[in-house]
């Protein structure tokens, strides 16, 4: 996996966990039971806060004037019911008083709305920083160290002993970082082949370039064969990467090397591109051809 595959998914994971975490929080404050809000008013906030209710009530001034006694032979005349009084209106008067109080950002709190649009803005503001740092990546990549740069593979005479079997075949020996495969390479026929003065075999030992030159397809070892076949459209490669059948236009392309320190380097930023062999270096077929025998198989 590459740097910059880990940092795209280091990426999606701190969004991700910023956004859980946003609502985790939201959630347990919006469920919990809330306290009642008259508990919370200061007692001198809740007196000042009774309305004063007035009742002025109009009281009329009654005067009552003596009314002589009648003669007792007199016709009493019955007075005729006098009128009701009217009743007294009532106007209820109401004064409201408000009285405000300033508090601290601590004692009023964060609201639900503040709340999500900061969780917001960092989400936000994270995904561009890591996006600024991935953009960068990708305008400078790195000046030493991985494919492109030179990749020292290790001993040569450890890396021949694990090529070379004991009865005489070949397993080439994979290294990913450069994504090559390592095989030998006999060095007296460099002469007569149209690698002289490429700087492609050092030590007995040559580095090919893993992908297929006809659609870039990884191109797989075959054992039985003692070549490279690639499964996707049948080209075919001796031992030493030397076009042999199928649609491919070239023998498969190789890194220029460099054993001077005993170590082979792999310079991954150097491929050699050679036309097809007028005369192969290796014999090939030397056995059944694993495609064949997949074909077959199934």
């Amino acid at each position: 996996m590459t740097a910059t595959q880990i940092l795209v998914i280091s990426l999606v994971a701190l969004v991700v966990l910023a956004v859980a975490g946003a609502f985790a929080i939201a959630y347990r404050r919006s469920s919990g039971k809330a306290e009642p809000w008259r508990r919370r008013v200061p007692r001198e906030a809740a007196r000042a806060d009774q309305s004063e209710l007035r009742v002025p009530v109009a009281v009329g001034a009654v005067t009552t004037e003596a009314a002589e006694a009648p003669p007792p032979d007199a016709v009493t005349e019955v007075p005729s019911a006098p009128e009701a009084a009217p009743e007294p209106v009532v106007v209820p008067v109401v004064r409201q008083v408000q009285r405000l109080e300033q508090v601290s950002t601590e004692e009023a709190g964060v609201t639900r709305r503040q709340f999500f649009t900061r969780a917001l803005l960092a989400t936000f503001g994270a995904y561009l920083g890591l996006f600024g740092l991935t953009s960068l990546a990708f305008i400078w990549p790195r000046l030493s160290g991985g494919f492109g740069s030179d990749i020292d593979a290790g001993p040569i005479e450890e890396m021949r002993s694990r090529i070379v079997q004991a009865d005489g075949s070949i397993i080439p020996l994979f290294f990913p970082e450069a994504r090559a495969y390592i095989v030998p390479f006999d060095e007296s026929v460099i002469g007569q082949s149209q690698f002289e003065g490429k700087a492609v075999v050092a030590a007995g030992l040559t580095a090919l370039f893993q992908r297929c030159v006809h659609l870039g397809c990884r191109v797989p070892w075959c054992a039985t064969s003692q070549g490279f076949e690639c499964p996707c459209h049948g080209s075919k490669y001796n031992a030493v990467g030397e076009y042999q059948a199928g649609p491919a236009p070239r023998n498969l392309d190789r890194f220029v090397v460099d054993g001077e320190t005993g170590n082979l380097i792999i310079k991954t930023g150097s491929i050699i591109q050679t036309a097809r062999a007028p005369v192969d270096s290796v014999a090939y077929p030397q056995g059944p051809s694993c495609i064949a025998l997949d074909a077959g198989g199934g």
